[in-house]
Parts: C-alpha cells; structure tokens; sequence
C-alpha cells in the first residue's frame, strides 16, 4: 500500500450492503479504523461486529440519510475530523423509471445522495488531508455515465441517474487535476453491473431484509473494490473494473480534446450556412 492507502481512519457511505461492505471488508483487513455510515442501523452494527471481532479494528457506525440536511451535516463533521485518511463516497440511489413519469420527490433524493452528498463530503475532507500531508478520496460512479443516448432497453430507464453519475465523473477528473502535485490522490470509480441488491429498489427506501443480489448478476462487488484500491495505489484517477484496455481512458481525453477545439469564436460552417440559407 502507498502513504495515502496505508494512514488514517476510512469512512465508508452506502456501507450496508455491496459494494460499501466490501470496501469495509478489505479496509478492515488492512488494519484500517472506519466509519461506516447508511441508512439501515441493524446491517451496519452487525458488520461493525463482524469487523471488529474479525479484523480487530476500531468500528465507528453513523445511520444517517444522506438526503436530510441535518444527517449529511453530521456526517460531515465526522468527515472534517483530523484522523481521516479516506473518504469512500459510495452510497447511491438509482430512481430508475421514466423520467415523465417519476416522483420529482424521488428524483430530488437522487441528486442529494449521488451529487450533492459527495460534494460536500469531498469538501469537508480535503482540506484537513492538504494539511496532513496524506489523504484520498474514492467517488462510485457508473459506467452508465458513458451511456448516453442508449435506449432503455435494455438499460434501465436513467435520465438523471446517468446524469448524476456524469456529475460524479467530471467532478472527480477535474478535482484531481487541480490537486495534481499535492499528497492528496481522487478517483472515480465506474463499475458495470455489479452483483449486488442495487437494482431491488429504486432508492426511495432501503431494500428491506439480509443483504442479497439482483437477478441481474454482474461482476463481484469484491471485484470492483480489488480494482479500486489497485488502481489507488498506482495514482489512477480513472478506474473501470471490467476495462482490459487502459488505452481508452486516453482515448477519451483526446476526444474531449477535440470538442474544446469548438470554443473559438468562429461559427461552425454547417451552422452558419443554415442561418444563410432562405426561409
């Protein structure tokens, strides 16, 4: 393990179930004190159990909704705390379903949970880890980030949702670059289908009962921390578990290149030859 991976208490979002838990599992194991924080009290004292008698680490546990104001602000205050090494911000809510179809209630908790919690964890942390010398941030996206305009079909019906975990990306490859040169590493993270109780649900309330996985399968979510926590320690700010090439993580920043070469102050010819074109 680098510095950065090796010091330090982690807090873990959206721990009591897939992913979450199999990054407090493998942080566990690597002698690292937690904080594990979701909605449901029950799952997230039998893992501090598990974790504790196991791994004989520290467990702290925060059940918080981290749509509520007042929980987020919680969790922030525990974020902010000088013995933070690692921020895992994973928890996610999908809201799938038509989007003129949705409760805009539903989709509000989406952007609270998948953008605005991040954003504000992420900022509450990197401070103190600027001057402790060591720290780093991991935000879970998805690889639907990338779907665009692929229809619902069969891929889930995802509008903000995608565009959420858009957010997510952005933001993670932007913030590494300004912290580029300093001991604070960021990374985003963008599975695929995973193989946990995700997709049971749409967010609106936890998926009830033992933790279980979708009918749908999908890569291990101890496959998708395994590929994380490698690509940490190797200074990747962008890691696709299921990715074998790495040249088209390259390819994508070239053709992002490209679009920015449309911010001159010239109008494309196609444009300007529809706008002189009669009627």
């Amino acid at each position: 393990m680098g510095r950065d991976e090796a010091a330090g208490t982690a807090v873990v979002t959206g721990a009591s179930s897939g992913i979450g838990t199999e990054y407090a599992l493998r942080l566990a194991g690597r002698g690292r004190d937690l904080v594990l924080v979701a909605r449901r009290a029950e799952r997230l004292d039998a893992l501090a159990r598990r974790l504790r008698e196991e791994a004989g680490v520290g467990v702290e546990t925060i059940v918080a909704d981290l749509a509520r104001p007042p929980d987020l602000a919680r969790v922030a205050d525990r974020v902010a705390a000088d013995d933070v090494g690692l921020l895992v911000n994973n928890a996610g809510v999908n809201g799938y379903g038509p989007f003129h179809e949705a409760d805009p209630a539903l989709l509000t908790r989406v952007i609270d949970v998948n953008v605005v919690a991040p954003t504000v964890l992420t900022r509450m942390a990197v401070p103190g880890m600027l001057a402790r010398g060591r720290g780093a941030v991991v935000n879970v996206a998805s690889l639907l980030a990338f779907a665009g305009d692929l229809p619902p079909d069969p891929l889930p019906y995802r509008a903000v949702y995608g565009g959420t975990k858009g957010y997510v990306v952005t933001f993670t490859r932007t913030l590494a670059a300004e912290l580029a040169g300093t001991s604070v590493r960021v990374q985003v993270v963008c599975p695929g289908l995973t193989a946990t109780e995700f997709h049971l649900g749409t967010g609106r309330v936890p998926v009830p009962g033992e933790a279980r996985v979708h009918d749908d399968g999908g890569m291990p979510a101890a496959d998708v921390v395994t590929a994380s926590l490698a690509a940490l320690a190797a200074g990747e700010v962008f890691c696709v578990p299921g990715l074998a090439e790495s040249a088209a993580a390259a390819r994508l920043a070239d053709a992002e290149s490209a679009l920015r070469d449309g911010s001159g102050v010239t109008l494309a010819p196609r444009y300007r030859a529809a706008a002189d074109s009669p009627g």
